[in-house]
Formats: structure tokens, C-alpha cells, sequence
């Protein structure tokens, strides 16, 4: 069994598009083993809850991110994890946890990076109307240690329309993200993505 976390701070959109794919027979071979958050009430914990998940809920208070990464691997190491989904999760991660799950930590972007990296949420999608882009969309990539700078395994578009607010394109883009965000998470208990020279390729 492919053995899956999730960390995320927020409403959890996109972990609940999992839980969809699981309940679907979408995912197969692969067990959401757990969800992290640093936000004991958001969203992601509600859902994990009424799902049967289990929830570790880690407060960052008074602690270095070093500190507090330790504390999240702990929480890891007793799931022995292949993969950890970040959804929303409002943290950088830390030096040291990056390099232990080296080409094992994905997150998703709301826009075609290296456009509009380093935003978080609304501010991107106003960034990309400001911007006059006539398309927009969402990047799924590793996570390296910058922000928002990991090799890209997979993006995909859509177009920016007149009239559009942030919440408009969010929605559209996020229609996105719920579609392929699973079966991204598939490829990867599949074997199905190589990297190499820090570029990935999604194998036939």
C-alpha cells in the first residue's frame, strides 16, 4: 500500500478532492494515512474527521520551523510515508525535512509558474487579472528549498475571462486542481515519474 500525508492550514479543497478520489475507487492502492496541520481548526481537520482520519494538529508556538518539522517527521516516521500532499499548507518547510523526503513532498500552485510564484491564494489570482494575462491555470511541482521554485511535474491552464474576480478565477482554477491533484497523487504510487537533472518526466 502507497502510503500518503497530508499537511494543509486551511478549508482543505484539495485534500477533500482525495478523499473524492478515494471513495470513488480513483486511488488505488494508496492510503491517506494521515493529515498535519499547525491549524487544530481549519477546514482539512474537519473533513479528515468525518472521514476517519487521523488528525495531528502540531503547535508552532514558540518553536523554531526546525523544531517544528522534527516534530511533524516524528509523525511521519511512524506512518513510514511515501508521499506528503501539501494542500494549503501555510508553512515553509524546513532545510532538513526537505532533504529527508527528497522528491517525495508535491505541492500545488494556483498558476502557471514560475508566474506568480511565491503569492498565496486570492493575492495570485488578482496578481494574474492585474497582470492582463489572458490565461491562467495551476502548477503542480516538488518542493525544493525556495518557495514556489520546485521542478514542475505537471501544469495545466485556462483562460483568464472579462469580467473576472479574484473568486471567479479561483473557482475556475481550482476546478483545476480538484481534477488533477489525485491523479498526480496515482502517478506517483504508480512509479510513473522519473527525475532526473532536477527535471521531471511522467513516464508512459
Amino acid at each position: 500500500m502507497y502510503k500518503v500525508a497530508v499537511l494543509s492550514s486551511t478549508n482543505g479543497t484539495n485534500f477533500q478532492s482525495l478523499i473524492d478520489a478515494q471513495k470513488a475507487g480513483s486511488l488505488k492502492n494508496i492510503e491517506i494515512s494521515c493529515l498535519i496541520t499547525n491549524k487544530a481548526n481549519c477546514g482539512a481537520t474537519k473533513k479528515a474527521k468525518a472521514v476517519g482520519i487521523p488528525v495531528y494538529a502540531v503547535d508552532a508556538k514558540g518553536k523554531s520551523r526546525e523544531e517544528f518539522d522534527t516534530e511533524v517527521m516524528d509523525i511521519l516516521n511512524k506512518y513510514d510515508i511515501n508521499l506528503i500532499v501539501l494542500g494549503g499548507y501555510m508553512r515553509i518547510i524546513s532545510t532538513p525535512m526537505v532533504h529527508k523526503y527528497e522528491n517525495r513532498i508535491i505541492n500545488i500552485h494556483p498558476s502557471l509558474l514560475p508566474k506568480y510564484g511565491g503569492g498565496m491564494n486570492l493575492d495570485v489570482h488578482k496578481a494574474v487579472i492585474d497582470g492582463g494575462e489572458k490565461e491562467t491555470g495551476m502548477t503542480i511541482h516538488l518542493l525544493d528549498e525556495e518557495v514556489d521554485t520546485g521542478p514542475i511535474v505537471l501544469q495545466k491552464s485556462c483562460p483568464v475571462k472579462a469580467g473576472d474576480t479574484p473568486e471567479t478565477l479561483k473557482n475556475r482554477v481550482q476546478t483545476l486542481e480538484k481534477e488533477w491533484y489525485p491523479k498526480v497523487v496515482q502517478i506517483f504510487a504508480d512509479d510513473k515519474v522519473k527525475i532526473e537533472n532536477g527535471k521531471v518526466t511522467i513516464k508512459d
